[in-house]
């Protein structure tokens, strides 16, 4: 068995969708360390030859892992060398679509990622009302807020907001329960108010009391017991307020942020993934 392997997204486009697809794959193999790169835009058969050049150079002759989602049969073929272990993405999928739909697919590179201009304006919006409304800042602009996620401090509030707002164009802010909050089982009314999109987060101690320690070691902040403490009175004022919880522990920010639009009812044709 493998204790690593070298890993390529290589598309004619940005890559997103080779690298969702091959780490999709890749993490059903847990004990194996992936080297990851990714190369997109390769339109050409000099690019795809400098590519090849690059991934071989590199691996050092060690067979590593190409997944492709170009649609050029001559430049495909420059890659898929006996030298790495190559993945087309598509392989007999769109050939076969064709004949079951009867028509000829567009094999358009990058077609799936492609968004107008009201979406992308929708994307930036959401960006800059994330960064604006980070740990906190300007509350009272909650109202504008699509998700509003809280959560003690280090239990990943900002990853998801910022998950929200750059992947899926949802106007994301996230707020701190401080010992203010935590001691007084009190909430701010602005978010009392808009409690419907409010999603508090929830971690085991032992994480949080790891990723504490990573930046504070040995602080009363970090100790598992102040960690236990914290998370049951985070539960308490959820619990007091109605408010919808969701445990994060052994969940990645993708995994998170798609429940969190379950949670406060955001229907996914409001948002895409880019």
């Amino acid at each position: 068995m493998w204790s690593s392997k070298d890993v390529y997204y290589v598309s004619g486009s940005t890559a997103l969708l080779a690298e969702d697809v091959g780490k999709a794959l890749l993490c059903q193999f847990q004990e194996i360390s992936f080297n990851e790169e990714k190369i997109p835009f390769i339109k050409t058969r000099a690019a795809a030859e400098k590519a090849m050049q690059h991934i071989l150079e590199q691996s050092g002759g060690v067979r590593p892992l190409v997944f492709c989602t170009i649609m050029d049969a001559g430049i495909k073929k420059i890659l898929d060398s006996p030298e790495v272990e190559f993945f087309d993405v598509f392989g007999n999928v769109l050939d076969r679509l064709e004949n079951c739909l009867e028509t000829k697919a567009l094999r358009v590179p990058g077609y799936s990622r492609n968004i107008d201009d009201i979406t992308l304006a929708k994307r930036v919006e959401a960006i800059h009302f994330s960064i604006e409304h980070d740990d906190g800042t300007r509350s009272r602009e909650y109202d504008e807020a699509e998700v509003i996620l809280l959560g003690v401090s280090r239990s990943g509030k900002t990853p998801v907001s910022v998950y929200l707002a750059t992947h899926m164009g949802i106007k994301s802010a996230n707020f701190p329960l401080t010992s203010e909050h935590l001691d007084s089982y009190e909430l701010p009314p602005e978010i009392v108010r808009n409690r419907k999109k409010v999603v508090g987060l929830m971690t085991s101690p032992g994480l949080l009391h790891k990723i504490r320690e990573q930046r504070y070691s040995g602080s009363i902040y970090a100790k598992l017991s102040t960690c236990a403490t914290e998370l049951n009175q985070a539960k308490e004022i959820y619990l007091r307020y109605g408010i919808q919880s969701l445990e994060t522990d052994g969940k990645s920010i993708e995994e998170t942020s798609v429940q969190v639009t379950q949670l406060v009812d955001i229907p996914r044709k409001q948002w895409r993934t880019i």
